[in-house]
């Protein structure tokens, strides 16, 4: 599927501004799912400085300094995206190795080979552990249990047991207090996924991204009318012939709309960066001099080009 992906953010500051330092995540990257055919970000009073380069977990990450007075920044991400699905074999979630041996093949053992992915086993500024994840999925993480049968179950407790709610957590909100809730958005359905994951000594990680949504039978797409998503990846080893694992393949789970695969949910999604939680790759973040108040507002359309 060819999308596009048009990102705007405009600021508003009152008093103005006098100097803004921003990083942004906001071209998606290549992956074994897409392939990136344009991306191009403008930036509205143009920077002093502005700087890409590639960040610790492979995303694409731009910074930039404005040191002029201004009351007004536009930031617009316009990216063009070919995405695929990657087809699994039949006994793909049942011939995945139990949960047991991934958690173990993570554990330091002597001459043991380092995988990289052992970085997402640990705690971040937003996974912490938490009684109530452990209440939340113990119960799934049965002796020998393939770990995609248990991750697709996690993920299907999740949307079954959560509500989808816009106006019951901000960007603060503990995922410990969403689950007691039974309430959040995308962001808080990825976190708490990843949380009972971490939590039983797996490696998953957050994914940030947009998805195609359909407009209503007969209507038109309303432009800026779409948002941005998030998901969970899950790491799953492979299995040598000698029947040790070995390293193996990301799998993406996306809670809020129960649907999971190789390296994406599906091919209406695309994504944008990879990070240990949302405070890795938010979309823009940084430091201003100024601007007591402000306003923001973010427009986001996605849809695919025939």
């Amino acid at each position: 599927m060819l999308i596009e992906v048009i990102h705007e953010t405009k600021y508003e500051y009152a008093p103005a501004v006098d100097i803004a330092q921003h990083i942004m995540h906001l071209k998606p990257i290549e992956t074994i799912n897409q392939q990136v055919v344009s991306a191009n970000i403008t930036i509205e009073p143009l920077p002093e400085w502005l700087s890409e380069t590639t960040d610790v977990f492979g995303n694409h990450s731009a910074f930039f300094s404005i040191q002029s007075t201004h009351e007004k920044l536009d930031i617009l991400a316009h990216s063009v995206i070919n995405t695929s699905v990657l087809t699994l074999p039949p006994d793909a979630t049942a011939s995945s190795p139990a949960w047991e041996k991934v958690r173990d093949y993570f554990r330091y053992h002597v001459e043991s080979t380092f995988d990289p992915a052992v970085e997402y086993v640990f705690s971040s500024p937003f996974i912490r552990p938490h009684p109530n994840f452990k209440d939340f999925s113990q119960s799934l993480f049965t002796p020998e249990r393939p770990i995609l049968d248990l991750c697709e179950q996690l993920m299907r407790e999740i949307y079954e047991g959560l509500e989808y709610s816009k106006e019951s957590t901000d960007i603060d909100t503990p995922a410990h207090e969403a689950i007691k809730n039974r309430r959040g958005v995308c962001q808080d359905f990825a976190h708490i996924f990843i949380s009972c994951a971490r939590m039983q000594g797996l490696a998953s990680r957050y994914v940030s991204g947009y998805l195609v949504t359909d407009p209503p039978p007969g209507k038109p797409r309303l432009i800026g009318s779409d948002a941005s998503h998030a998901w969970a990846s899950i790491y799953v080893p492979s299995i040598n012939l000698q029947g040790a694992l070995c390293p193996g393949h990301w799998y993406d789970f996306d809670p809020t709309n129960n649907h999971w695969g190789l390296g994406s949910p599906g091919e209406h999604y695309i994504t944008l960066a990879y990070g240990r939680d949302y405070s890795d790759i938010s979309p823009i973040k940084g430091v201003i001099h100024g601007g007591e108040k402000h306003t923001m507002e973010v427009a986001v359309t996605v849809q695919p080009i025939e």
